[in-house]
């Protein structure tokens, strides 16, 4: 594959950048339905990754805080924030820019990104390109393949932003490479961290890649385990849901991607990265209407908090000689996917910044 970048010149109207601005200042809940995510964006990006393979090209939306198709040597941070089930990236993209100020990050040295994975429906109403990347519903969260233009899988798009960031021509002089995610967003980075393989082309060059994990509904386990009443890891009755264990929450009916390791080795590089997992102290509801309530995530605990903490524990209990990870919960935030991302913890993982305790 190769890659390039394409930009359409466009203007935000005020009103949307209002609107926008708006939805950063409320805490999501009300607004952020779980259903939502069935309705169009309101916004695609003007930016495009244009994607070349053998079969053919496609494009691919994304925010960029620079142009990343001519060298960048003062850039030394790449933030690639991913967002969640209602795909506005335009909204994470402006809380990763939120972020970048609290830090006190320079923006000369910090590159922010915010790729955009499209549904179907996104381009039934926006007039768009035939050959842009989209997927059938979620199918983008598990690293599936889009259902058009060509089956090229949302990891594969990561994987490409890795190659574009790896180039030393374009980023000599980059030294910190973060995965950022909330909610939706905190289950692809959680997963990609265990299936990505172009992680190495960026660690091969002395790149430190680390990886937050905010609020996510559901993590991939590695066995047929999963927390007891006790939040402990224990086998689990299958009887109570058969397929637990079913990609993305297990490793059965693995997708092409990852299907060519085996869950000890997916294993083995995912507990040899550096991950943040990040919980809201107060997104304990087991009723909150963006928590996945399926079957095979209730087996992962009742509510994001019990979850999270029960797979740290899962994690630490598997490998007793340590982990380069660390858990953290963020006092009084609930589902908020701005409070979250500009939380001490989280701008210490993405900008480096001091003050949050191990």
């Amino acid at each position: 594959m190769t890659f390039s970048l394409s930009r359409r010149t466009a203007t935000i109207c005020a009103a949307a950048s209002v609107a926008v601005l708006a939805a950063l200042a409320q805490p999501a809940l009300a607004a952020h339905a779980y259903k939502a995510h069935l309705r169009p964006v309101a916004v695609i990006s003007d930016t495009r990754f244009t994607i070349d393979t053998p079969q053919g090209h496609a494009e691919f939306p994304l925010y960029l805080s620079k142009d990343w198709n001519v060298a960048q040597p003062q850039v030394t941070r790449a933030v690639i924030v991913i967002h969640g089930k209602l795909r506005n990236a335009d909204v994470y993209y402006r809380t990763a820019q939120n972020a970048r100020d609290a830090a006190h990050a320079d923006p000369d040295t910090t590159l922010l990104i915010a790729p955009q994975f499209l549904a179907n429906l996104d381009l039934r109403v926006h007039d768009e390109p035939a050959d842009m990347l989209r997927w059938t519903g979620d199918a983008w969260m598990g690293g599936e393949a889009a259902r058009a233009p060509l089956p090229i899988g949302s990891y594969e798009v990561l994987d490409a932003i890795v190659a574009r960031l790896a180039d030393r021509k374009l980023f000599p002089n980059l030294r910190h490479v973060v995965f950022a995610g909330h909610s939706g967003g905190g289950q692809v980075v959680q997963r990609y961290a265990v299936a990505g393989r172009n992680i190495a082309t960026l660690t091969g060059e002395g790149i430190d890649v680390r990886y937050v994990v905010a609020s996510p509904s559901t993590y991939a386990y590695f066995d047929a385990s999963r927390p007891n009443a006790q939040g402990v890891a224990a086998p689990f009755d299958a009887a109570q849901c058969p397929d637990f264990n079913q990609w993305k929450y297990g490793m059965d009916n693995r997708p092409p991607y990852l299907d060519d390791r085996s869950p000890a080795q997916l294993e083995a590089g995912y507990a040899a990265r550096r991950i943040d997992y990040l919980v809201g102290g107060a997104d304990d509801d087991p009723q909150q209407s963006a928590l996945d309530k399926s079957c095979a995530a209730e087996a992962q605990g009742p509510q994001r908090v019990a979850r999270a903490t029960a797979y740290y524990a899962y994690m630490q209990s598997r490998h007793p000689q340590g982990l380069n990870q660390s858990f953290h919960i963020v006092p009084g935030v609930g589902h908020d996917g701005a409070r979250m991302l500009t939380s001490v913890c989280a701008l210490s993982a993405m900008f480096g910044t001091q003050g949050c305790e191990p």
